[in-house]
């Protein structure tokens, strides 16, 4: 073993050693849709003015409180009277900031991130990193919670964090707001429930409005989906107690001043975002009806700005269509659950026309 080998063995962490890093591949010259991006940029007009806004930023000095930024999402995004948001770098880091902050030990016991599988990739592995245990609960069959093993999870396990997508990612699918009630109250004041909501521009049902029902109820959001995922900016809510105790944890200067700039701007035109939502609601509909039609397609109900769609092999699908530059998600060998499921972003129409084409070429 060479000296860098064996330094290696003697200060990484043996699990970090045994995973792969988070890889995101090269889009370029291909009709990308495999990171539910909003394939619409702002026009241009407003482009000039951002450009404008951003060009007069002070680059050479750490970036300021965000209070007006945390002003204007309570104020456009829904946030209820009386609580406040925590911002981060994407959603990615405030999953991170809740597992650092729940990850008490004691002896002999780990405390425990829970969420149903499959689920957002980042549950697990920030569970990991931070030192808790991960226990995913698999979902039905029609990617519904299955209430009795929840529940069951839950009393067996007692989990410090329970995640909860909402819509789920992968499976595009709103869970029950029933069934989330009944995890808050089985939590009752030994466990957070965590709604992401990071597809709420599509899905528009939402859980921001009743935080004041539940006080061991985080709701996480991004800004990603609703077309801003290049500035990187997450935020959360909870009660204003809980929200204090995991504002300890985040890192000073998080969110710097192109994005917080570029944010303030954004929700200054939050209708053209919306708007655009609108669109890819529309062209996700449309989406699912014609794939629906071809042979031996599967297409589950979404919510979001993605389709999980079956076919009879996916690597051979996933293959083609890379031969013909298109880029979706093959979901295949991340559960039992997924055998042979893709997901597919929805976009514009004439790249939705031109995936589709690729698409049901790939099939033969």
């Amino acid at each position: 073993m060479s000296f860098l080998d064996q330094l290696i063995s003697n200060t990484v962490r043996s699990d970090v050693r045994a995973v792969k890093s988070y890889q995101v591949a090269d889009a370029s010259g291909y009709i990308k849709l495999d990171a539910m991006e909003n394939p619409y940029p702002l026009p241009a007009q407003l482009r000039e003015e951002l450009g404008a806004r951003l060009a007069g930023v002070a680059l050479n000095r750490y970036p300021p409180s965000y209070a007006s930024l945390q002003a204007a999402i309570c104020a456009k995004l829904g946030v209820p009277a009386g609580f406040d948001v925590m911002l981060g770098n994407g959603s990615d880091e405030l999953i991170s900031v809740l597992a650092m902050a729940c990850a008490h030990q004691e002896p002999g016991k780990r405390a425990v991130l829970l969420a149903p599988v499959p689920a957002f990739v980042m549950y697990a592995r920030s569970a990991q990193f931070a030192g808790m245990d991960f226990v995913g609960v698999p979902l039905k069959s029609d990617f519904s919670l299955d209430m009795d093993a929840m529940l069951a999870a839950i009393e067996q396990h007692r989990p410090a964090l329970v995640f909860l997508a909402y819509p789920n990612n992968p499976t595009g699918n709103l869970f029950a707001s029933a069934d989330i009630e009944r995890i808050l109250a089985a939590l009752g004041d030994t466990g957070i429930a965590v709604v992401d909501e990071a597809y709420e521009p599509f899905a528009q049902h939402s859980f921001m409005g009743r935080l004041p029902e539940f006080e061991n109820l985080v709701v996480m959001r991004t800004v990603s989906k609703l077309g801003l995922a290049g500035i990187r900016l997450g935020y959360m809510s909870a009660a204003p107690a809980l929200l204090a105790q995991f504002e300890k944890v985040r890192p000073p200067y998080n969110v710097n001043v192109l994005t917080q700039t570029a944010a303030e701007f954004a929700l200054e035109h939050l209708d053209v975002l919306n708007a655009q939502a609108d669109l890819l609601n529309s062209a996700r509909d449309t989406l699912a009806l014609r794939l629906a039609e071809l042979p031996g397609v599967t297409v589950f109900p979404s919510k979001a700005n993605f389709l999980l769609i079956r076919v009879a092999d996916s690597d051979d699908v996933c293959a083609k269509l890379l031969a013909r530059r298109v880029l979706i998600k093959n979901m295949s060998k991340m559960h039992a659950a997924l055998a042979n499921c893709l997901r597919i972003s929805v976009s514009t129409p004439e790249e939705n026309s031109l995936f589709y084409d690729a698409f049901k070429a790939s099939l033969v």
